[in-house]
């Protein structure tokens, strides 16, 4: 059996990535004969998250609930996990590459005595279970044995994409209170602050970025940029000396100390593709790149390039939407 940590939004519904993971998990099942899959969830969930996760393939939704869970401790969820995973004996434990999601993974494995395999992309072999992953900030792949049980890893986004299972589970919904040690809740969530809009959660869950880099010249050069984001409904993320320059907010960098992205399509608008810059960005599916220089990294690396300043660039594909569109 299968056991997958979904996570929930503030709002009451499940997390993108976590649907990828059941959607993963559910691919998993049917190579291994068609195991059963139960999702684990944190609170008390409604009807609607319920009839979601069922619809994704999930026999049961077990809750966790109880005061031990009130707020966020990786530790705590991890004893949680556990306490499911061993009493349904499960033999594959995962979620999503979220930062909660690796954390309580971590946890589980630690305890487990087995290895864990981080932002898994796909599966090989079953006997011995194989595992490719991303490493060096995406920038390579590499095949990893998960060869004792329970399997524990987590799934990089947008590995695959989140679909509805073609015969909906069960969806058995399961209070659970499993006993949480009081050393399991030293480090926990003990407030919450309200964010600033457009920070990095948007950048990283987004199917679509605009990046801006030096070529942007000055503070005020991102107005076409910033339009162009609007028009594509995507988060603006720029490169290290940006922020560095102060031209834009850190919670907008990609890069090894910033976002790790993974969307649909990255258009990056006047980055050279420093390596730095290269470890968060290259899990993008299609990357655009425009740029004066032909022979930059971020070009030579590209799905497709466009050379040429962007500030004649970028007003023209502006406009030429805005045509189209009308």
């Amino acid at each position: 059996m299968i056991v997958v940590l979904v996570e929930v939004t503030p709002a009451g519904e499940v997390v993108e990535t976590s649907l990828e993971a059941m959607t993963f998990a559910r691919d998993l099942a049917a190579a291994g004969g068609g195991v059963p899959i139960d999702a684990v969830v944190v609170g008390q969930p409604d009807e609607a998250l319920v009839g979601t996760l069922a619809s994704y393939g999930a026999r049961r939704v077990h809750a966790l609930t109880g005061p031990a869970y009130d707020s966020f401790s990786g530790a705590a969820w991890a004893a949680g996990l556990m306490a499911v995973r061993e009493r349904a004996g499960a033999v594959v434990v995962t979620a999503a590459g979220t930062p909660r999601g690796n954390e309580v993974l971590a946890h589980v494995a630690a305890r487990s005595g087995v290895p864990m395999a981080a932002n898994v992309v796909s599966f090989g072999s079953l006997s011995p279970f194989t595992v490719t992953r991303q490493v060096v900030g995406g920038a390579a792949l590499e095949e990893m044995s998960l060869a004792q049980r329970p399997a524990v890893f987590s799934l990089a986004g947008h590995a695959v994409e989140a679909t509805p299972a073609p015969a909906a589970g069960v969806g058995e919904l399961v209070a659970e209170t499993p006993e949480v040690a009081d050393a399991d809740l030293v480090a926990r969530v003990v407030s919450t602050e309200e964010p600033e809009p457009d920070l990095s959660g948007t950048l990283k869950s987004a199917r679509v970025v605009v990046g801006a880099g030096r070529g942007a010249g000055s503070a005020e050069g991102f107005d076409d940029l910033l339009e162009l984001a609007e028009l594509l409904d995507a988060p603006l993320g720029v490169s290290r000396v940006v922020t560095s320059l102060g031209w834009r907010p850190h919670h907008e960098q990609v890069g090894q100390t910033g976002s790790r992205i993974s969307p649909d399509l990255y258009i990056p608008c006047g980055i050279s593709g420093a390596i730095q810059h290269w470890a968060g960005c290259s899990s993008a599916r299609t990357i655009l790149a425009i740029n004066t220089d032909p022979d930059a990294p971020m070009v030579t690396k590209a799905t497709h390039a466009v050379i040429g300043d962007l500030h004649e660039i970028i007003p023209a594909v502006n406009a030429e939407i805005r045509r189209r569109r009308a």
